[in-house]
């Protein structure tokens, strides 16, 4: 059985609150912190059962690993993932929408990363092992309850992969500012991979060969690119105002 894990700050714990009250061990919580967020924060947790326990700024930051927990932390118990990728698109009863990213390291970006990936309604997000951060503390607290709600694969060989979503009819389509045809310009109701590199460097040359089709986004101003999760953000909407 997996170890249990540490949420913090409101969003995270509070999805994980909403969605599986029977997974939280026990909520640490700051005492002195008695605004209206935190009440109605506390007689959620009571209404739901789940043990509190009163801690200080400092034994939370530590439990949290950062000082910007908002005065709440939750021990949670790991909840049951999609086993694989290949279970998540065969249990899929509408065309896939992915967002794979390459050589994205930042926790605060993954976080806003799989934020924006709830929002859109995308079905999973996709990274390399060997190129990426993983899912911890930071990315949690940042993904304001995104890490609990979609599935994020870790995989060997981000080209291989790329390779076999292709063989499944799901378009892989990367960004690049270099690219002839921008994002508002191409075709995403269908089955879709939305590939991105890291805010820089891009993605790696071979995960850029793999693609399907290179699409930009327009750039008007000064600045050269976006963000990665600003990136994110603006390709899957685009996609989900595509899809209606």
């Amino acid at each position: 059985m997996s170890s249990p894990k540490v949420l913090f700050g409101f969003h995270a714990v509070g999805v994980r609150l909403k969605t599986a009250p029977q997974s939280i061990i026990e909520i640490y919580f700051e005492p002195t912190r008695r605004d209206a967020r935190m009440r109605q924060f506390l007689e959620k947790a009571k209404e739901a059962g789940v043990r509190l326990i009163e801690a200080d700024g400092l034994r939370l930051a530590k439990l949290a690993g950062s000082h910007g927990h908002q005065g709440v932390a939750a021990r949670v118990e790991p909840l049951a993932q999609v086993h694989s990728l290949d279970d998540l698109l065969d249990s899929l009863s509408e065309p896939p929408l992915l967002l794979v990213l390459d050589g994205v390291t930042d926790p605060h970006n993954l976080g806003a990363c799989l934020r924006v990936a709830d929002g859109a309604g995308a079905h999973a997000v996709i990274a390399p092992k060997d190129h990426a951060v993983g899912i911890n503390a930071t990315v949690a607290k940042v993904a304001s309850g995104a890490a609990e709600t979609v599935p994020y694969f870790m995989v060997t060989n981000l080209a291989r992969t790329l390779g076999e979503l292709k063989e499944r009819n799901i378009w892989c389509i990367g960004t690049s500012d270099d690219a002839p045809k921008t994002i508002y310009q191409v075709d995403l109701k269908g089955p879709t991979a939305l590939v991105l590199g890291a805010e820089g460097e891009g993605m790696r040359q071979l995960t850029r060969k793999t693609c399907d089709e290179l699409v930009g986004i327009p750039m008007k101003g000064g600045v050269e690119s976006l963000n990665v999760s600003v990136a994110s953000g603006v390709c899957l909407y685009e996609a989900l105002r595509q899809r209606g």
